[in-house]
This record gives structure tokens, sequence and C-alpha cells, in this order.
């Protein structure tokens, strides 16, 4: 989360990076706001949700973290949009009619402990209270992690499916191994539902994540702020990717391209590499320093998330780089993340508030589970299946760029992270001159 948040927005058309301007879903994203085809309760009570995740892994209007009573549809069922969820799901409560009516259990499978901390440390407990607000029983809720491993996480969905699972939420480590869970799920006669990730050639009913398109965007606009605030001269500029395995990484970096493109094409900046990419910091690491030594004239790297810039950063400071010279970017606000944007090692990072994708992905698996057509109110979007060429019903949720400008009011007022952990010891001068208090 890069932190040059707040400039000045200039007259005339608005960049498309800005955050909260312009709903539109870019790239492959398609809005379908309002047309969405109900689904029978015979066809959806043996619902199985297939959440596929982020970052190995958001705008400055984003969905509000303040929960609301929602009302209800014509149906009967309860009526929730994104933005009616905060930290504390209460807004799922109007949900607990709907558990008595469903059958089966809900089982979740995240991907890996390495890629990103948000996993074990946000998704897990999130999703356990948002499941809990919406009344679902304990004994009908399994969280797992399949620790990096393909086979692990083929075998865990085998098992939910052979318990009874109905809704199964699960983040695959890459598409082909989504696409053979969700072929398991087709067979038992399941809907499957992406979390986070979009499984490409996949058979699921619904995708439940952030505009990851606009994840790039804000991050590229970040990077191009934060260039001009730090004063680098001759932007010489290493753009860096997640997996190309991942879906994600692919529309984070269609976002982050199309800001930066002009500025490579007008020669304001150089495009100096473009290295494969990967979610592992230590490969990583090894692209960066193989680049930078090959090129001694980079001095900016557009790095894809958190972990990536921290593997990055000891390295450059190895260097005698000093703060404030060096930009880069990231995505996921962890704790490291924040630290290093307040050191000023980083710009900012691309803050996606956990809490609205846990608590959509409880809300939509509720109705699914109980037979019931989810809200057009909360099914805001599609996003089209570049392999199978399919639009997937979707619930999108908006992205934060956060900085030092707006640390205290995003990520510390969600308490997605504690300002006693985040202010201590060496960043507790940056904390206060940043405004941050607890």
């Amino acid at each position: 989360m890069a932190r040059v948040d707040r400039l000045a927005r200039p007259a005339g058309p608005v960049p498309p990076w800005l955050p909260g301007e312009g709903s539109e879903t870019r790239g492959t994203f398609l809005s379908s706001l309002t047309k969405r085809s109900g689904r029978s309760a015979a066809g959806l009570s043996a619902a199985l949700l297939i959440a596929a995740c982020s970052s190995g892994s958001g705008s400055t209007a984003a969905p509000a973290a303040t929960s609301v009573a929602p009302a209800r549809s014509s149906t009967g069922a309860p009526s929730l949009t994104v933005s009616d969820i905060g930290p504390s799901f209460s807004a799922l409560k109007t949900l607990a009619p709907l558990a008595p009516e469903g059958k089966g259990n809900v089982a979740v499978i995240l991907p890996d402990t390495t890629s990103s901390t948000r996993w074990t440390e946000f998704d897990a407990p999130y999703l356990k209270a948002a499941f809990a607000a919406a009344g679902l029983p304990p004994a009908n809720l399994t969280v797992q992690n399949a620790h990096g491993s393909d086979a692990t996480q083929v075998s865990m969905a085998q098992s939910d499916i052979t318990q009874g699972a109905t809704v199964l939420i699960i983040c695959p480590l890459d598409s082909g191994t989504g696409a053979h869970i969700e072929q398991l799920a087709a067979a038992a006669g399941v809907t499957v539902i992406d979390y986070d990730r979009l499984t490409l050639g996949g058979t699921r009913g619904y995708y439940v994540s952030f505009d990851n398109v606009r994840v790039g965007t804000v991050m590229g606009g970040g990077f191009t702020a934060c260039v001009k605030a730090w004063h680098v001269k001759d932007p010489n500029v290493i753009v860096m990717k997640g997996a190309p395995t991942d879906n994600n990484a692919i529309l984070f970096a269609q976002g982050y391209d199309s800001v930066l493109a002009p500025y490579f094409s007008s020669g304001e900046y150089k495009n100096v590499s473009n290295p494969p990419g990967s979610w592992d910091p230590t490969v990583s690491l090894g692209e960066f320093q193989e680049q930078s030594t090959a090129h001694k004239s980079i001095n900016a790297a557009l790095t894809p998330n958190d972990s990536n810039a921290a593997a990055i950063i000891p390295y450059l400071r190895s260097q005698g780089v000093k703060p404030e010279t060096f930009p880069l970017t990231g995505q996921d606000a962890s704790l490291a993340g924040l630290q290093n944007i307040l050191a000023g090692y980083q710009c900012g990072t691309v803050y996606k508030p956990i809490y609205l994708e846990a608590g959509a992905t409880a809300a939509l698996a509720m109705y699914v589970r109980a037979g019931q057509a989810p809200p057009a109110s909360l099914v805001n979007g599609s996003v089209q299946d570049t392999t199978s060429k399919a639009l997937v019903p979707s619930v999108l949720a908006i992205p934060k760029w956060v900085n030092t400008a707006n640390m205290n009011d995003t990520v510390v007022k969600d308490k997605f992270v504690a300002a006693s952990q985040l202010c201590a010891g060496q960043y507790a001068s940056a904390c206060q001159a940043a405004g941050i208090s607890g």
C-alpha cells in the first residue's frame, strides 16, 4: 500500500487508478449489476461453493466499514450489499433464519501459509466469525489450509465432499488444481464458487473477490505518484509480477501496465526489465538481484505485493539505498508492508479489507446452502473466464490505496492492524508523524 494517497485530484478526466472513481470493471471484468437470473431451490440446495484466493497474495470510496440493517428481498430473504458488511459482521445476523433451512456442511480450503500472511491471520478467523454471525452452527463449518500442496488441496476437497459438504470455499493454488476440484464438485452435483482467485476453465457458479484490475490500477497510480513525490530522476523501472499461473497476478498486471504504459511510451520512464514473476519472496528477490546486477540504472520497482517488497528491501539497504529514494509498491497491508511504508522504503500498499470478502462469501454461502437465489444487491457484477469464455456472476469489492497519509483512517481504524503493534520500537516516531494513534 503506497503512502502517497492524499493527492490533489486533478482537473479534467479522472485517472482510472484514483480510488473511488467509476464503478466500471475494466479489462475482463464486465458489469452486470441489475440482471441476475435466479436459480431454483432444488438446483442450489446441494450447492458447493469453491472460493479461490488472492495475492500470494483497494480507491477511497470503498465499501463502508460500518454495518447497517439490510432490506429484505422480494423472495423474503434478507438482501445484503457488500457495503453493509463491517468488521463485526453484525449485518450477517439477519441471515440467521437461513441456517435451519440449509443442508450440509460448509468447508473452507485456503491455499498456503507462505504467499501471504492474510490466509492465516485474517481470512481464516474472519470466515469463522462471519459464519458464526450468520448463524451457521460450528459443527457445520470447517476451515482448512492446503499448506501449498496441490495434492493436499484436492484430497481435502474430496474428503469434504464425501463427508457431506454442500458448500466448499477454496482458494486454489492454481487454475489446474481448481479446475480438477471443480470437476469433482460437478460430478457430485454441486455448484462451485471461487473465492478471491478465479479458476480459469472452471465450472463454478459464483466468484467472490476484489476488482483485481482495479487493484493493479490503484497500485500503478500509487507508484507514479510516489516517483514524483520522492523526486526520482529518470525512472528506470523493473516491473515485477506475481505467479504467471495465478489469474489474479495477470489481472493485477493488466491494471498497473495500463497505468505505466503512457509513461514508458512517452519516454518519461524507461521500462528496463519485466521478469517472469512469482509469489515466492525468495524467487522474487532472486529475480530482482539478477536484473539489478545486469541493469545498474534500475532505480524504481513495481513490486506486486508486500511480501515480495519485504524480501527486496533488506537487499536495497545493504546496497546503501536511503529512505524515500527507491520506490517499491505492494498489496495486502501486511504488518511488514505497513512498517516498510513508515520507514520510507515502500511507497504504499493496496489494502483489500478482507472482512468484506469473507463476509460476502459467508452471506453468499448461506443463501445457496438454503436453496435461495442470492440477491442482485450482493452479486453485483460479473467476470469473464478467459479460458472458457463464460461470464461468472460475481461479488466484487473495491480496494484502497494506503500510505502514511491515510493509514490511521483505514487499516488502524478497521483494526486490521493494532496501532500498538504497528508503532512498536523504531516505528514510534514515524507513527507520531503520520498521526497514528491507538
